[in-house]
């Protein structure tokens, strides 16, 4: 679109979403650029096939089990059939805008708007998607029911009352094994604040990878591994503050209570879906002597492995943050009987570990 202007400039709204893309960003938003954070074919076949779909639902086989009986010439065989699981994955959009006014244009003397403009965009973006896999991460660890409770709480390991509360050497194994038992193997990074990381460093339980430069010098790279596991540092994971109460011997200080998520590879799905306008803009030249604003929309797929959406509480056809966070949209996959079969939770690799640091 040659004449579309943005400024008195030609802007091409394609272009410019190449631009975005391209910039660098500046916050971690690590959960978001994980190897635990996968696209998905499934998904966009699920969504870009349907006219107005925003919620789909993925069949899934059951374990295999049969009824054993002894084979000894006398007792009947009783045939069984196999279970069907159905998992829940949903659609969400976002939107915003952005304004530059002309003023600021002329007094700066010509700022590139592009770069300034292209380089918020992409910090929003990033930084409201990494939000939106937080409040999932919120929202199956909030699910109820005796089932749903096996995973929240055999996935969650809190040594926050424990001595001095913080992680040790043991910690993240203890945590996977209560988590997933002899498939702990299955988890493959954690996503810690840098309050718990420095206290690993502390205690020389990261070790950092190394690279060998053309000079043949080694050097430290800013990853590290804690048991075989990658590390990702990111000050955006929960950190609840708890506030100081009893007296005397029974007194608690105030403290800070940190939240690490340990993940397995691809347990979480997130698939970009086409909008018909992700970039648009407006001119308004009588508003504060000219302005420009930009606006960007864009939609989401999302699905987690072995967990399903069940959208019962939610009112529009894209759930917000709050609504991700409610534990009863969430449930673990399950065939839908009277007496349900649940999908076995140690085969989930997500948990969390709280500790004070």
């Amino acid at each position: 679109m040659p004449n579309t202007k943005f400024d008195s400039k030609s802007f091409n709204p394609e272009a410019f979403g190449k631009y975005v893309e391209s910039v660098p960003r500046l916050k971690r938003n690590e959960i978001l650029k994980s190897k635990a954070v996968v696209g998905s074919q499934t998904l966009t076949d699920l969504f870009t096939s349907q006219t107005g779909s925003h919620y789909a639902r993925i069949p899934m086989f059951g374990q295999t089990s049969a009824n054993v009986v002894n084979y000894d010439g006398k007792t009947d065989i009783s045939a069984d059939g196999s279970t069907t699981f159905e998992r829940g994955v949903f659609t969400l959009g976002r939107a915003f805008a952005k304004t530059e006014k002309d003023f600021s244009y002329d007094i700066t003397s010509g700022v590139d708007f592009l770069s300034q403009v292209g380089t918020q965009c992409a910090a929003i973006i990033d930084e409201i998607d990494q939000d939106i896999l937080l409040s999932i991460l919120k929202g199956i660890f909030s699910m109820t029911g005796a089932e749903n409770l096996k995973f929240v709480n055999g996935h969650t390991y809190d040594i926050s009352p424990n001595g001095d509360g913080v992680v040790e050497a043991t910690t993240l194994n203890n945590a996977i094994q209560q988590a997933s038992g002899q498939d702990k193997d299955k988890f493959t990074l954690a996503i810690m604040h840098s309050q718990v990381a420095t206290n690993l460093e502390n205690m020389r339980l990261l070790k950092y990878m190394t690279y060998t430069d053309a000079n043949g010098i080694t050097r430290d790279l800013a990853i590290a591994t804690w048991n075989g596991r990658t590390v990702i540092i990111d000050d955006s994971v929960p950190v609840e503050h708890v506030s100081a109460s009893g007296s005397g011997e029974t007194a608690v200080p105030a403290h800070d209570k940190y939240t690490t998520y340990v993940f397995g590879n691809g347990v979480i799905e997130k698939q970009p879906l086409p909008v018909k306008k992700p970039f648009e803009m407006s001119r308004d030249p009588k508003t504060n002597g000219g302005e420009d604003t930009l606006y960007h929309r864009w939609r989401n797929a999302y699905g987690v492995k072995g967990i399903s959406y069940e959208k019962k509480k939610q009112t529009s056809l894209s759930p917000t943050n709050a609504e991700l966070e409610d534990g009863a949209n969430w449930v673990l996959v399950n065939d839908g009987e009277t007496k349900a079969t649940y999908y076995d939770h140690k085969a989930i690799p997500i948990c969390r570990i709280i500790s004070k640091g």
